[in-house]
């Protein structure tokens, strides 16, 4: 059947329920429910944390009585899965909701299948609607339970001529403070932020969400091919995690996993794949130019957020991605941009590959 602007309206407010969880749901998905008795709402709810209540079981414990007979509105197919939590068709099966509108399917090999098993029980199911919202606000769990990898996102400050940096490393600072608050709510939102052996160096950054505010720190991820980091790097002040390539116990206040490639550089995919596994789901990149470029060139990074100031350095200057020129112009890489926005006196670019 075909969606209504009432049923459009419903989900639009899941969508804005589940992105409550924007920064605190991680590794589960972002999930927002609505329940409605005729053009009534009678129960909200979103899934705020691992462990804790998913989104259909908080609105149906707000709507009691009145779950029975309900549509119910969820930004993501219930799910079929015992995990720490019991599935949630069980629970509204037994509420006797008579229709659930899903705007996508669940990814989750582990947990997919409950629209098709409400169906079979009696109950109305349907999905699709606002199906690319819903994906989008998901995009992260969506990449992990589809390629095995989070969605790499790498953002870069330049001048207009493409420069990140001086010569002699420095940047701080290439945008203005608007630009960088609003960096900052990109950091808060991934489970993840990665940076270099360079960019510690030159920088010594801590990689914490300051300028927002946020209820958890993202995982901070170094890569450090021959693991030269300073134990007193403030990247490391609260533990980190490293990648190198070569094997080593020292006592730094960090995990360091060895993952060397033929080169005994760090192997860039296979230090997704491990990311994955440990439940990153939006791997947020602020490094430099050299490993901006070995993972573009090693086909890791898939969205790209650019904030461009008005101003120029010059060639002797740092660009924002270093690998090999091309021969011949149809050789280039390619990116769509998604979005054009100004913020303070900078211009800011998501683009995807």
């Amino acid at each position: 059947m075909a969606f209504t602007a009432f049923d459009r309206a419903m989900m639009a407010r899941a969508l804005e329920l589940a992105a409550k969880g924007l920064h605190t749901a991680t590794p589960n998905p972002r999930v927002g429910c609505v329940l409605t008795q005729g053009d009534s709402v009678v129960g909200e709810g979103w899934h705020e944390k691992a462990g804790g209540p998913h989104a259909e079981v908080a609105a149906i414990a707000q709507a009691g009585a009145r779950a029975a007979g309900a549509t119910a509105y969820v930004t993501l197919e219930p799910c079929n899965h015992q995990g720490r939590t019991p599935p949630c068709i069980d629970l509204i099966l037994s509420k006797k909701i008579k229709r659930v509108v899903a705007a996508m399917l669940d990814p989750n090999p582990q947990a997919a299948h409950g629209g098709a098993k409400l169906a079979a029980a009696g109950t109305g199911f349907e999905h699709g609607l606002m199906e690319t919202e819903a994906r989008e606000l998901n995009i992260g769990f969506v990449s992990r339970m589809t390629r095995g990898r989070p969605w790499v996102r790498m953002k870069i400050a330049a001048t207009l001529d493409g420069r990140t940096a001086l010569a002699d490393g420095s940047s701080q600072w290439i945008t203005g403070p608007e630009a960088r608050g609003d960096g900052h709510r990109w950091r808060a939102r991934a489970c993840a932020i990665l940076t270099g052996i360079g960019t510690v160096k030159a920088d010594d950054p801590r990689l914490t969400v300051r300028e927002v505010e946020t209820p958890r720190q993202p995982l901070r991820v170094v890569v450090d091919s021959r693991l030269e980091i300073s134990p007193k790097a403030r990247v490391l002040e609260g533990g980190a995690l490293i990648f190198s390539g070569i094997a080593n116990t020292t006592g730094l206040n960090a995990e360091v996993i060895a993952l060397p490639n033929e080169d005994k550089k760090v192997a860039l995919p296979l230090m997704l794949e491990e990311l994955a596994r440990r439940g990153v789901n939006e791997l947020h990149v602020e490094a430099g130019f050299r490993l901006n470029g070995s993972l573009v060139r090693e086909g890791c990074v898939d969205e790209f957020l650019i904030y461009l100031n008005p101003s120029f350095l010059g060639d002797e200057s740092q660009g924002m991605l270093a690998f090999p020129g091309i021969s011949s112009l149809d050789k280039k890489i390619k990116i769509r941009i998604t979005s054009l926005d100004r913020v303070g006196d900078d211009i800011r670019i998501l683009a995807r590959r």
